[in-house]
Parts: C-alpha cells; structure tokens; sequence
C-alpha cells in the first residue's frame, strides 16, 4: 500500500485567469463566499490535529490563486514552522508573484510551481481568457523575480492543447538547458467541460518526449520530486523535463495524496469524489477531533480501491467541476 502522506490545500476558489483547461469561460462561475471558505485557524486545526497525526508531512498550497489570499504569508509561516513539515510548496499562475516572491520565501516556502503554458503573448493571453491588457510580461517577472530570490526547483507547468500551444514544447524545453528549470508537460484533462475537449483532444506524454528525444536525445533523470512526474533531461541540461501523464499512462498505483478544497472537503482523488468527507462540517458543527480523526482515516483506506479512469463510466468523459473548485 501506498503511503499517503501528501496533502493538497486549496485555499481559495477564485482566480484572476480564466484559463481554458481551469475555468473555462463558457462555463459559468459561483465563486464560494468568504464565510463558506476554511479559515485561517480551520487550515492549521486541520494540519496539526489531524493530518499530522496521521502521517502527513507534505504540504502544497494551491488555489484557484492562492496568491490572492491576504492571510497566505502567515499559513506558510505556521506549517513551516511544524517540527513534522518536511515539505511545503505552492502552485500559482505567477501574475503577483514579482511583488510576493521574496516574502513567500522568507516565510519558509522553497519550491514552488508557476504554471506557464505558452511562451507567445497572443497564444498565453487566448490561454488565460485576457481579452484586454497581456499579462504575459507580468507573468515572466514573476518566473524571473522566483528564480532570483532562490526559489530551488522553479517548476514551470505546461498544459499541453494540441492546436494551441503544442507547437512549442521544443522552446520550453530549451529553457532547462541553461538554467535550473524543471519544465513540467501536462496533458490535457478533461476538466470543467472545456469546449476544447474532445476523447482526442490530448497529446500523450510519449509523443512529447519523441520531439525532445529527435531534437536533443532524452536521459531518465536521477531527481524524483514528490508527485506523479516521469523526469528526464535533455543531455548536460542544467534543468530537468518532468511529464505527467494521467490520461495515458494512469499513475493511481503510485498517488500519494489527497485533496482539500477552499470550503473544507477531503477528496480521495482529482477527479473521483468517492468517500469525500466535509471536514469544515466537522469543524463547525464541534465535532471533536477524534470523530474528524476517524473520518480521514476510513477516506485513506478507502483510496488504495479509488482509481480516476473510473470517472469515466457513465459520465460521457466530462467532469462537471472545474479544476479550480478541486485545488489542481
């Protein structure tokens, strides 16, 4: 049995993207209410009392934007400060992070996660749904500001949409060749009910690896992070080329977390919602953390049966929630 020990904290639902494959503009948003989202003290009652009693010692923070959340220095600041935290680390989409960058560090956070699809302005402003300014510019002083404060590994993550952005998995990644970048390939979920998903509307992580392999040749990397990534590198590269591959090479023998959402439910797996259990409900309703205990515990027996392809049966392959109501 796989050991669980890695929890995912969203800690907000809203963004400022409206990225295609996150929040896709057709769809339409009901953003949760302040007062229906974990507090600050709710978050940290979590962590200490229950899922580090449990086993888990790491950490990733992600949102929607977590950067938008005002208390943010201050949970990383605490779960650092856990004798038992061996990890902590943060996705965002890197738009306020040039501002942000240094105090997240000093706060404790060491790694961190920048989702970065596209190196072409017009085709990352289609990406993220910006019909006004570009936020492009903004976006890569934020990667820049990241790397200069000493954020080690800056991982990059690419969703790769065939017709979009496929088209240049060669130039990002060029990026690790000369710097210690880890750039990271997605492939495409079906996520949100984008219009952009069609059963053939994902490119396989092996296809990838073919146009790095020609260009460059490819090497398995000895550095394993703590997520579901094959890593590889192009030879003598400074940075490594991770690639997750959920839809074509099923990674759920290997999965070591679970998933808590802005508004307080543990879910055993991205997108298979069986036995999720509503730990704010818990926590406002005084029940004891005993009773909370327990409930965590049944969802983590229960995971080793919960595989996400299953998702699929009756379900016409779409998923109703959007990856920023689940936490990515």
């Amino acid at each position: 049995m796989n050991t669980i020990d890695y929890l995912r904290i969203s800690l907000i639902d809203k963004c400022n993207f409206r990225c295609q494959y996150c929040m896709p503009e057709e769809q339409e948003l009901n953003y949760l209410l302040s007062e229906d989202i974990l507090t600050k003290q709710e978050l940290l009652t979590l962590v200490k009392q229950v899922f580090i009693p449990l086993g888990f010692t790491k950490f990733r923070l992600t949102g929607g934007e977590p950067l938008l959340r005002p208390d943010l220095v201050d949970i990383i600041a605490e779960i650092n400060n856990l004798s038992a935290t061996r990890d902590i680390s943060l996705t965002t989409n890197g738009y306020l992070l040039a501002n942000q960058a240094q105090s997240l560090y000093d706060a404790g956070l060491k790694r961190i996660n920048i989702s970065l699809d596209s190196l072409n302005q017009d085709t990352f402003d289609e990406i993220i749904g910006n019909h006004g300014k570009s936020r492009w510019h903004q976006t890569w002083l934020g990667i820049q500001r990241a790397y200069d404060v000493g954020f080690n590994p800056l991982k990059l993550n690419v969703v790769v949409i065939p017709g979009v952005n496929d088209s240049e998995v060669l130039d990002l990644a060029q990026l690790t060749i000369n710097k210690n970048w880890h750039i990271r390939f997605i492939e495409f979920m079906p996520i949100g009910n984008s219009q952009l998903f069609t059963k053939k509307a994902w490119i396989p992580s092996e296809e990838i690896r073919q146009q790095i392999r020609a260009k460059w040749g490819l090497e398995e990397s000895n550095i394993r992070g703590n997520g579901p990534a094959d890593v590889f590198k192009i030879p003598n590269a400074k940075g490594t080329l991770g690639f997750i591959s959920q839809m074509s090479e099923c990674f759920c023998d290997r999965c070591n977390r679970v998933r808590l959402s802005a508004d307080g439910w543990l879910r055993p797996c991205l997108l298979n919602e069986t036995g999720q259990v509503n730990l704010k409900k818990a926590l406002r309703t005084g029940k004891n953390i005993n009773f909370i205990q327990k409930k965590v515990q049944d969802l983590l027996l229960l995971k080793p049966e919960i595989n996400f392809k299953e998702r699929e049966s009756g379900t016409n392959n779409i998923y109703s929630r959007t990856m920023s109501q689940i936490g990515g």
